[in-house]
């Protein structure tokens, strides 16, 4: 991509003249890299980073039916465990999932802070993705909520999925498209099923 600058910095000036000591050197080259905010690793500022804040996931409110139809279908399953398959370390193993279930939903998300860099990549709160732990990006729309899902390059790594407000939509998605192809992602029939049953 042209640059209207027309100092490059891997060119020096052809006027440049090496440095006759060579500690003067190594101290000016250890004060480069000790410089986490160095030129060269800045953002600029015709491309800078985007922050916002949202909710880690969607919270869906549940009627007391719902808690209803849970115990249920718990207790069917301990039931079918212990008088069909006489497998009590299995009703066990239901009950103790139904209660982390439970502790799991009625737990509000919490509010992050995200922040986009063209140059560094994805802040979620304080850890850093970068942009080489990926190899795509897709947008992600259910219900009027918005989010980006990260595809990782390492096959049995998780995806990362972020919601955004709409108005950064168009933001994210350039700075995005810059580093990464976009890909057209719709919900899994898994993601599908847990959202139909609220979970």
């Amino acid at each position: 991509m042209a640059t209207e600058d027309p100092q490059n910095y891997w060119q020096q000036p052809e006027e440049a003249q090496p440095l006759d000591e060579p500690e003067q050197r190594l101290e000016e080259d250890e004060d480069f890299t000790r410089q986490p905010n160095a030129t060269a690793l800045e953002d600029t500022p015709d491309n800078p980073p985007i922050t916002w804040t949202a909710q880690e996931y969607i919270h869906l409110d549940r009627s007391p039916l719902w808690f209803v139809a849970f115990i249920i279908v718990v207790l069917g399953l301990i039931a079918l465990s212990i008088f069909v398959f006489d497998a009590w370390s299995f009703a066990v193993l239901i009950v103790v999932m139904a209660i982390a279930l439970l502790m799991y939903i009625r737990r509000p998300p919490r509010t992050l802070t995200y922040a986009l860099s063209p140059v560094h990549g994805l802040y979620v709160g304080e850890r850093l993705y970068t942009f080489d732990e990926f190899k795509t990006f897709g947008l992600i729309e259910d219900d009027g909520n918005h989010s980006i899902l990260l595809i990782p390059r390492k096959r049995f790594s998780p995806g990362v999925s972020v919601f955004f407000p709409e108005d950064a939509g168009e933001r994210i998605v350039d700075i995005l498209g810059q580093r990464l192809p976009m890909e057209n992602l719709k919900l899994d029939i898994v993601d599908a099923i847990v959202r139909k049953l609220r979970l």
